[in-house]
This record gives structure tokens, C-alpha cells and sequence, in this order.
């Protein structure tokens, strides 16, 4: 196997891993406030951190097709990582970032932007989708051409 097909093999199962962080994000949004943003608080970070890690790997080998499809997901998640809270402290500046936990989900305002979070769960796991498949396609393309050659 050629390295194009094992970064494609290692593509797949990241992207079906967040996939399924994305499915839970999705479902999760049932039970009451405080357990909802219990759990999906632990889930926010590393599933930035595995898709900009992709990223990263697609960059550095040079894939530029799905370094360009990529691309929109990672800068949403870099905006998210490092927007101020405005909403919930009336003197934030940009300098509440990622390590001020700014990004996380508060249970106090979980019913107001609950709409907002299941748009956004839906986007992203449409993205993931469509991304599975692609990966998956050009795996199985870079597996073909490693045997014609």
C-alpha cells in the first residue's frame, strides 16, 4: 500500500469518528441542560483538534483537493475556538480564548441557542458525510493505482 491510500485508510477513520461525535452531538440533545453540556463540553475541543490534525496531514503531503475541502470546516472551528463570549460577560474581549473554556456550551443559555446547536450539528455532520465518502472513494482510487503500478 502506497502512502496516499494509508492516508486515506487513516482519513477514514478519523472522519467516521467524528461522524459519529457528530451523530451523538446530534442526538444528545434530550436530556436536560446540565447533562447535555456535561457531555458535549468533553467532546468540543478534540473534535477541533482531530479535524485540524486531518487538516494538517493533507497540507503537509500536499493533497490540495481535500486541503481545500477541509478548509472551511477547520476555519469555523479556529473562529469558534477563539470567539470572545460577549453573551455571557458583558466586559469579554477577544482575549477570552480557548483556554477560558469561551467555546463551551453553558447550561444556563443551552435552551436559547439549542436551535442554533442542531444547525450546527446538522452542517457538520452533512460535512463529515460527504467527507467519508470522499475519502473513502480516493482511498479505494489510490489502492487502484498502487496495483496498476
Amino acid at each position: 500500500m502506497s502512502g496516499e491510500a494509508w492516508l486515506y485508510l487513516l482519513a477514514v477513520m478519523i472522519n467516521a469518528v467524528n461522524l459519529f461525535l457528530q451523530v451523538f452531538f446530534t442526538i444528545i440533545d434530550y436530556i436536560n441542560p446540565i447533562d447535555l453540556c456535561n457531555r458535549l463540553n468533553t467532546y468540543i475541543v478534540p473534535e477541533a483538534a482531530i479535524h485540524g490534525f486531518l487538516t494538517i496531514l493533507f497540507l503537509i503531503n500536499g493533497y490540495w483537493i481535500a486541503l481545500i475541502l477541509n478548509l472551511p470546516m477547520l476555519i469555523f472551528n479556529i473562529k469558534k475556538m477563539n470567539t470572545s463570549k460577549m453573551e455571557m460577560r458583558a466586559n469579554a474581549g477577544p482575549s477570552y480564548r480557548i483556554h477560558e473554556n469561551a467555546h463551551l456550551l453553558d447550561a444556563t443559555e443551552i435552551f436559547r441557542k439549542l436551535n442554533i446547536h442542531k444547525k450546527e450539528s446538522f452542517i457538520k455532520l452533512g460535512f463529515h458525510l460527504v467527507m467519508f465518502f470522499f475519502y473513502l472513494y480516493s482511498m479505494i482510487v489510490a489502492l487502484i493505482r498502487d496495483e496498476a503500478n
